[in-house]
């Protein structure tokens, strides 16, 4: 069972931190490395003090990979800093310190420090706070840090490491297309300019033979070694679990604590990034870490809450943060499995208005009975609640909106009470997520 994140409401000096963060540049997502490169310069280059470091970009998996590889490392018994993005409930999750989530003094602290460094010049808000959460784990002392890209690869702010030990490239499908181009290729390339002079990079199982040779040419030019799942490792389904297999190892471990088909890809990516480590990881910490994973709204279980106790017994309720094609793949994989022993399924969904959801959509389709639509609350760029509900019903869903997520579910309950036991799935977005487990407390 994962655990959802407490809800614990942030200091006023911090919430006061970030709101001044969130006014230093008008514009939300603006890509480029000059600004946290100036920023970095005046703290004092931070970037060049971190410790042993795995950069991971892509558009599908990166969160669950990056928590894998944590589990691992964590198990064997390092310290592991942790960059994501974004949060779900409080900021501090975006910031793990040797094993913890960085306190809300000490964040106010480290962001004021980065504040009066930046003098008041233009910078994004993903980027000042990328730039405070680097000067943290420069100062904390740790084994390893595993560094998410925020967007893309070759302008995200976190593209100012020179010489991570492994860079990982996890499934690459159509998001963001606005900022990072229209076509797989594109965005491929986008991805791959987090790949180094003469650094490792493992790529994961990719849609495309289109994308894996970006990859291919990308390390060529840089002479860097890559390992190309299904040409270098591997990864397969087995009666207890899944095989990993590599040049010099095979492993028959038992399946991952995240829930998905999709996740064996992902431990198998972290497993292949392991022999790069400076330190050695083995079997039983690779078992132990399968086991211990916890990654928030990747078909999280929700079992104790309000929203789990407005449906009748015996139904479950599942929550998803995928927003893309990719996701809804993977999502209908599972609920094909799901349907397997005749449980209706119904959704409450919402989503961004710069996502597709059509492409995430017709995926889940065949396998719905019927879905309650809401907008994302907070979110200016949600897409309404009759406008998700017109695209549910394009995709062949039989759907309608409600007022809010609790009214969703207390309409599809009310709805389903007296029938067979059904599933409950929450999904479209991280945000839509975010509100989720905070209200569920």
């Amino acid at each position: 069972m994962i655990k959802a994140p407490p809800l614990v409401p942030a200091s006023p000096r911090l919430e006061a931190a970030l709101d001044r963060m969130r006014r230093l540049h008008p514009v939300v997502i603006d890509l480029s490395l000059g600004r946290i490169e100036r920023l970095l310069a005046a703290l004092g280059h931070p970037e060049r003090r971190l410790p042993p470091t795995v950069h991971v970009a892509g558009t599908n998996g990166k969160g669950s990979t990056v928590a894998f590889l944590r589990a691992f490392a964590e198990a064997a018994g390092h310290r592991v800093h942790v960059y994501t993005s974004p949060h779900l409930v409080r900021f501090n999750e975006r910031i793990r310190l040797a094993g913890s989530l960085i306190g809300d003094d000490d964040l106010a602290d480290i962001l004021e420090e980065v504040e009066q460094a930046n003098g008041g010049e233009p910078i994004t808000f993903f980027e000042v706070t990328t730039a405070a959460a680097l000067l943290a784990f420069a100062r904390v002392p740790a084994d390893l840090l595993i560094l998410e890209v925020g967007l893309g690869g070759r302008l995200d702010a976190t593209n100012v490491i020179d010489a991570p030990v492994v860079s990982l490239l996890t499934r690459i499908s159509l998001d963001h297309t606005q900022f990072l181009g229209p076509t797989l290729v594109e965005i491929a390339g986008e991805k791959a300019g987090i790949v180094k002079q003469g650094r490792p990079a493992i790529a994961g199982p990719q849609a495309e033979g289109l994308v894996e040779q970006v990859f291919i040419d990308r390390a060529a030019a840089l002479a860097a070694p890559l390992s190309l799942h299904g040409r270098d490792w591997s990864v397969a389904p087995t009666a207890t679990g899944f095989r990993f297999h590599d040049a010099t190892r095979t492993l028959d471990l038992p399946p991952p604590g995240l829930m998905g088909a999709h996740q064996v890809h992902n431990a198998g990516l972290a497993i292949a990034a392991t022999a790069h480590l400076p330190f050695p990881i083995g079997e039983d910490a690779i078992r132990h870490g399968l086991d211990s994973v916890e990654w928030p709204a990747r078909l999280q279980r929700l079992t104790r809450g309000s929203l789990p106790d407005m449906l009748p017994a015996g139904w479950d309720l599942f929550l998803d943060g995928g927003h893309n094609d990719s996701a809804g793949e993977v999502l209908a994989a599972q609920l094909a499995r799901w349907a397997a022993d005749g449980r209706p399924l119904d959704l409450v969904f919402g989503m961004l208005g710069s996502k597709r959801p059509l492409d995430f959509l017709h995926p889940l389709a065949p396998h719905v009975r019927r879905l309650r639509a809401v907008s994302i609350p907070g979110e200016p760029n949600s897409v309404t609640a009759d406008d998700a509900a017109g695209f549910a019903r394009a995709a062949g869903i039989d759907a309608s909106a409600a007022e809010d997520v609790d009214r969703a579910v207390a309409e599809l309950a009310a709805l389903g009470r007296g029938g067979p036991a059904a599933r409950l799935l929450i999904c479209g977005s991280l945000y839509l997520a975010g509100t989720v487990l905070a209200r569920n407390g």
